[in-house]
């Protein structure tokens, strides 16, 4: 073919209409290699059908992979970004990358393949921001198996162009489905609709259409917000539209018209099948009917040549003539010469359509051979991406198609049947204006087309009688103001590190809270022990300690916190941002006294004296000083408190300070006091350092081992592990993560071995409170061993006199 005619016939084209690059709404073609070659790969010459859609010329169908580096967020920023590629695409695609490359909320990284130039392009990455994603996360996903399948199907290491290649391609993608042990992600979702789509390039092949149901039916079980992000990328219609595809393109071998009035030998579904696929199969072939049946999606094929069958009706309970399938529902088929008011009046009735008999002679003229129902048990499937809503399905969701036929277009209604759920469960949102039938459009719920019966309250009828002129997607919508949630940055995985960290930080909170228990509790038991000027501090401590960590595990969570927003409850909110603030002050105002107080007994030893009522004034500033930061930051600026909606989107948001309220209130207070107390720490290991020179000088182990023990406990006691968070939050490497959440958190733990469990004073107390006959045996011992020690020295005095 000469290039620059076919690029004048597209320029002319362009004038007529505009140019699309994806085929799901249209009936879209490219012209190569002299014919007119439409989306689903079949060929034709007919230049009246050319008018009649928009073409895409392109001297390639396809974007040809090309590199790409990013970054993984457990990667460390100064190494080198990881080398990617993305894979091969068609126009209209997007395409997403060889190694699984996904987004906090489940996204995957995808690329545009466009028209440009008469040539398929990659769309422009100059304006992105740097890319980084995860790589290993912790919920468990089939996303990395399904990107596998996908590479070797692209790359032709499985073949998908003979009937073998196929079903072990389905059937893999069936089983990852099946045998999820977690959630669904977005990415998967596209990831199957360009399965789908590689599918629709081969020739249609009937022994797939199980495993195609199958995943189509767990995808329609997935969490609806999986599904809203995936129609971002235009996933959900994608699927949908290929789905209905495939299957219009089955009745020819599935109810061929040969196999009519002869008997068939197993007509019920084979349970070892249904368990392993999840589908209930039914073949009625005889009478031109081959069922395929879940809880969420069934698909009927009819050929009405055989028995006259031009409909069906689903019911949810059992009756005359109605065949029971193991999902839930009941069914049966509509002859043509059927009254449509004897249907309606049938009990128990879901849904229900047919062709009455001049409609069926009427398409029949036109080409028609076969009809597909199918039905979708709710409108997982049918997202609409816009936040506000004027429509909402409250039926079950009917397809009606009729493939051979040359126009979905009817010169006669086609009459169909819903129950109004609304009725069985009424929306408090819903009203009758706007109320009526309704279809897909492959972007929102329209009714244009569609007609319904009049009723002077329609959310007061139980079976909505509905006629349509056009074949497609259809349901009874409910008049209303629907608002879904802005999924913003929402998180949907986590990288693997957090698992562990979390386990990690669940661990140590629970270990100090007991050790902050037990230290109050040896206090309570033993007078001698709280009386101690040291033990109070201690004591203040602990209390500051368990405020903090009560507060931040139990009362100002996320889940409290969003409640407060969602109520307007933004009082309470600020109540809570500056108890926390104010909690996390006194820990520190206390670290900061503890640090003073042993700087003073390790460094300046000599000529030591402590004022009178220290530890009362040391109270009071520890307690009353961190109320000047806190109500500064409530007084001035209490907003600071309250989270933002994109915090409340991620599960990340509690009432705690932000912008200036947290620098000039929290971090500018705590990162002060945390320099301090290291530069004491420093001052007081040299101390120590020198000390243990002397001590090693002086044969004195007992006293090196008790202050080497000693520099351990200063760094949990005055806070130093939170340099940790310092270098974590910086990036500079996840070791300090693990370092930090392994410190931090076992602050209290830490204190309570060195105070109770180690110091032999506190042991004895405990072990005569537990064991009294034990410590009396222990307290007789030592006294005969101090006679004897007496005894022997009085005999040596004695001795020597003489």
């Amino acid at each position: 073919m000469n290039f620059n005619w076919c690029a004048g016939l597209f320029v002319v084209l362009a004038l007529v209409s505009p140019i699309y690059s994806a085929c799901p709404k249209e009936n879209q073609m490219c012209l190569r290699n002299g014919t007119f070659q439409y989306c689903d790969g079949e060929e034709r010459n007919s230049s009246d059908e050319l008018m009649q859609t928009h073409l895409v010329y392109c001297t390639s169908m396809f974007c040809e992979p090309e590199e790409f580096q990013h970054d993984y967020i457990t990667r460390n920023h100064d190494q080198t970004p990881h080398q990617n590629k993305w894979k091969r695409a068609r126009i209209g695609e997007r395409a997403t990358l060889h190694d699984v490359c996904l987004l906090r909320n489940g996204m995957p990284v995808t690329r545009e393949c466009r028209v440009k130039d008469n040539r398929a392009n990659w769309e422009s990455t100059e304006h992105w921001d740097p890319v980084v994603c995860l790589r290993r996360f912790r919920e468990h996903t089939i996303s990395g198996d399904l990107n596998s399948l996908h590479d070797d199907v692209l790359e032709g290491r499985r073949r998908t162009n003979d009937t073998q290649g196929r079903r072990e391609m389905t059937g893999i993608m069936r089983n990852m489905f099946r045998q999820r042990g977690g959630n669904l992600l977005p990415a998967d979702v596209h990831m199957t609709g360009q399965m789908f789509g590689a599918l629709m390039q081969q020739d249609k092949d009937a022994t797939v259409s199980v495993d195609l149901v199958s995943v189509c039916k767990e995808i329609m079980s997935c969490d609806s917000k999986v599904l809203r992000l995936s129609a971002q990328l235009n996933a959900t219609n994608s699927l949908l539209s290929q789905f209905e595809s495939y299957m219009d393109a089955l009745p020819e071998q599935l109810v061929p018209k040969d196999r009519c009035g002869k008997v068939v030998a197993k007509p019920t579904s084979d349970e070892a099948e249904t368990a392993t696929t999840g589908v209930e199969t039914y073949n009625f072939s005889d009478i031109g009917v081959q069922a395929l049946i879940t809880g969420n999606i069934s698909v009927f094929f009819a050929n009405p040549e055989c028995d006259r069958i031009t409909g069906l009706a689903i019911f949810s309970a059992p009756g005359d003539q109605r065949k029971t399938s193991a999902s839930g529902f009941w069914y049966r088929f509509i002859r043509f010469s059927e009254d449509l008011a004897k249907v309606k009046e049938e009990s128990n009735l879901e849904t229900a359509a047919f062709l009455p008999e001049n409609l069926w002679r009427q398409v029949k003229s036109r080409g028609a051979t076969y009809l597909i129902f199918k039905v979708y048990a709710h409108d997982a499937l049918f997202v609409e991406t816009s936040l506000q809503r004027t429509r909402k399905p409250r039926s079950k969701v009917i397809s009606i198609s009729i493939p051979g036929l040359r126009s979905n277009y009817l010169s006669l209604p086609l009459p169909f049947l819903l129950r109004n759920e609304n009725l069985r469960n009424p929306d408090s949102k819903a009203f009758s204006i706007g109320s009526g039938c309704g279809y897909w459009n492959y972007e929102t719920w329209s009714t244009e087309g569609v007609s319904t019966e009049s009723s002077s309250d329609l959310l007061k009828d139980a079976i909505i009688e509905c006629h349509t002129n056009h074949l497609t997607q259809f349901a009874f919508l409910v008049g209303g103001s629907y608002r879904a949630n802005d999924l913003g940055e929402e998180i949907l995985i986590t990288p693997i590190n957090e698992k562990v960290l979390d386990i990690i930080s669940i661990v140590g909170c629970s270990l100090s809270l007991l050790g902050i228990l037990g230290i109050f509790l040896t206090a309570a038991l033993f007078k001698s022990w709280r009386s101690q000027a040291s033990t109070k501090v201690l004591l203040h401590l602990c209390l500051a300690m368990c405020l903090q960590m009560m507060l931040f595990v139990f009362l100002n969570t996320d889940d409290v916190s969003e409640a407060l927003v969602v109520n307007g409850n933004t009082v309470r909110c600020v109540a809570l941002g500056a108890a926390m603030q104010y909690s996390i002050l006194v820990l520190f105002s206390w670290m900061l006294i503890i640090a003073f107080l042993q700087f003073q007994r390790y460094v300046t030893v000599i000529g030591i004296e402590r004022p009178p009522r220290y530890i009362l004034k040391a109270a009071i500033v520890a307690w009353l000083l961190p109320l000047v930061p806190t109500l500064l930051v409530a007084l001035i600026d209490p907003d600071s408190y309250v989270p933002s909606a994109a915090q409340l989107s991620t599960d990340t948001g509690i009432c705690y300070p932000s912008g200036y309220g947290l620098i000039f209130g929290v971090v500018l207070p705590v990162t002060l006091i945390t320099v301090c107390n290291l530069v004491i720490f420093v001052y007081v290991f040299y101390s120590i350092s020198h000390s243990l020179s002397q001590s090693i000088h002086k044969n004195e182990k007992k006293m090196v081992v008790k202050q080497i023990r000693l520099s351990i406990m200063l760094f949990f006691l005055l806070g130093l592990t939170w340099i940790f968070g310092i270098f974590a939050f910086m990036q500079a490497g996840v070791a300090f993560s693990y370092l930090f959440c392994i410190t931090a958190t076992m602050q209290g733990f830490v204190m309570f071995i060195y105070f109770v469990l180690l110091d032999s004073t506190n042991r004895r107390l405990w072990v005569g409170l537990i064991c009294p006959t034990k410590m009396e045996l222990d307290v007789q011992k030592r006294t005969t061993e101090l006679q004897s020690m007496t005894t022997s020295s009085t005999n040596y005095n004695s001795r020597s006199h003489q």
